[in-house]
């Protein structure tokens, strides 16, 4: 069952690998954003209500989540995607996205979700390093992601092993 869970998450990735060169970097941040989403367990993953997505910095980013993802089933909660203008207006979150035009809000956003169940995911070189879970990364022409498997456990979430298969380790 692991092996076919794997094999189709390859797939997954690989598509939107292929459909992402003809498709602008914002739409790409979206399908990997929520893809990520299907790979964490999260501390209340039984509960039912809302599964909060925040963006922080990058409007193209959020009008493409709500889109094409706001609304949506998982599980017995429903994705609402929220648009924060900085750190200061991020409230409970399961994922917050902060685009590198806000990567100066990192700090304070990574303090202020600690140890609440938030994945953090960044798009700046040198921030996967510093503690955010998730953190894109272009290595020869290809869009990659970095996996900080000690912010993952200090935000008491569980990743799969077929996402940690595929990310940059750190």
């Amino acid at each position: 069952m692991k092996r076919i869970i794997l094999a189709l998450f390859v797939f997954s990735l690989a598509s939107n690998t292929i459909m992402a060169q003809d498709r602008p970097v914002h739409e790409v941040y979206s399908m990997m954003v929520f893809n990520f989403t299907k790979y964490v367990q999260w501390p209340d993953h039984a509960s039912s209500g809302e599964f909060i997505i925040g963006v922080i910095g990058n409007e193209d980013v959020y009008k493409t989540l709500t889109t094409w993802y706001g609304g949506k089933p998982r599980g017995n909660k429903t994705y609402v995607i929220k648009k924060f203008s900085s750190n200061s207006d991020l409230t409970d979150c399961h994922v917050v996205f902060i685009d590198k035009s806000k990567s100066n809000e990192f700090d304070a956003v990574n303090t202020k979700v600690k140890g609440k169940g938030t994945l953090v995911i960044t798009d700046k070189n040198g921030l996967g390093e510093k503690g955010s879970a998730i953190n894109f990364k272009t290595v020869d022409n290809k869009l990659k992601f970095e996996l900080n498997q000690k912010a993952i456990e200090a935000s008491n979430l569980k990743v799969s092993g077929a996402l940690s298969s595929m990310a940059i380790l750190i």
